[in-house]
């Protein structure tokens, strides 16, 4: 990580980091930089890698290591992030799913939440802003 500005690393940038994917060297390059996930990535990865990307448990494993190498934070779910997930949720109209990886990236301290999923731009409760690394212009 550079700086101060501490990352976290929606799924999205997971899937691209280890594929064909035209973002791939966005995607590798902020993995490499580190940051932060949580277990929900880690789960979402093996769920996309296995089914949509149909990728044997073997090489599943090995990316799954490579991600826990470069990125050691590993934030846990638990009852106190899903009771922030259902707050963000209702507060910012997004999906459970996504307001859980959101409650995880601000519990974690970080800055920045990497994702092509949510708005980008939008800043939560003040402390947490949400940037699409793959947008190539900003308006």
């Amino acid at each position: 990580m550079s700086g101060n500005v501490r990352n976290f690393l929606d799924t999205n940038i997971l899937i691209y980091a280890y594929s064909d994917d035209p973002r791939e060297s966005v995607a590798r390059s902020l993995v490499e930089a580190g940051g932060a996930i949580s277990v929900q990535c880690l789960n979402e990865f093996v769920n996309v890698a296995r089914g949509r990307l149909q990728l044997s448990w073997a090489f599943v494993e090995e990316r799954i290591s490579s991600i826990r190498e470069l990125i050691p934070t590993i934030c846990a779910i638990d009852a106190e992030t899903h009771d922030e997930a259902r707050r963000l949720a209702e507060r910012y109209a997004i999906h459970i799913y996504d307001a859980t990886i959101v409650a995880s990236a601000l519990q974690s301290g970080c800055e920045v939440l990497m994702t092509e999923d949510m708005q980008d731009g939008l800043l939560i409760d003040g402390r947490l802003r949400i940037e699409n690394p793959f947008r190539t212009h900003r308006a």
